[in-house]
């Protein structure tokens, strides 16, 4: 591992250790970003995005007052730029592991494309009685990106005050799902990212 990849990392940890919550810019580089949006439009014009749905197993349903993206599984064998990119993330897992002892096993994650207008509401991303996923992790894909475009993810603590989080691209946000609440806000420009869960055992 490179010098610079391992300092990213322990400062990660640190990161999660002090607070509970990481951002590192530059995760992605440009063009990486590039090929990722281009991978998403490729599947969008395939038809593999759906509407994002909220609850579980049979109470799932479409509230697009409290949940407005699409989301598009990545499952089955990926695309090159997307090969990539879980490569990275794998790496990413064992040395969470390796520095955290979290046991994480698996990653469970998505493209989210947020039209304009969309949001998702206040949430935790554990849901109730699930143990499973353990950090929550966001990489964004907006190559320009503004703070006037909206869908910063707001993400609470427990004194009451919160952190807005700029969708910028190639920006990676990690934060430990167990009662971490947080919120996507209004969209003005459409937002996509890669979302998701590195899990461990119920």
């Amino acid at each position: 591992m490179r010098d610079a990849d391992r300092r990213l990392l322990d400062r990660i940890l640190e990161d999660l250790r002090a607070d509970g919550v990481s951002v590192s810019d530059g995760f992605l580089p440009p063009a990486d970003v590039l090929a990722l949006a281009e991978c998403a439009a490729l599947r969008r014009a395939r038809g593999e995005f759906v509407p994002a749905r909220i609850g579980a197993d049979a109470s799932l349903q479409r509230r697009e007052d409290i949940r407005g993206d699409l989301i598009c599984w990545l499952a089955g064998v990926p695309l090159a730029a997307e090969s990539h990119v879980l490569g990275a993330l794998e790496q990413l897992r064992l040395c969470l592991n390796e520095g955290a002892y979290l046991g994480l096993l698996d990653l469970e994650i998505h493209y989210a494309w947020y039209p304009p207008g969309a949001a998702y509401a206040r949430h935790v991303d554990r849901p109730l009685g699930r143990a499973s996923r353990r950090v929550s992790l966001v990489i964004y894909l907006n190559a320009h990106r503004s703070p006037a475009d909206g869908g910063a993810l707001r993400i609470h603590g427990d004194d009451g005050r919160f952190r807005d989080i700029e969708p910028v691209g190639g920006r990676l946000v990690l934060f430990l799902s167990e009662a971490r609440e947080h919120e996507v806000l209004p969209v003005l420009v459409p937002r996509l990212s890669l979302t998701g869960w590195f899990r461990g055992r119920e």
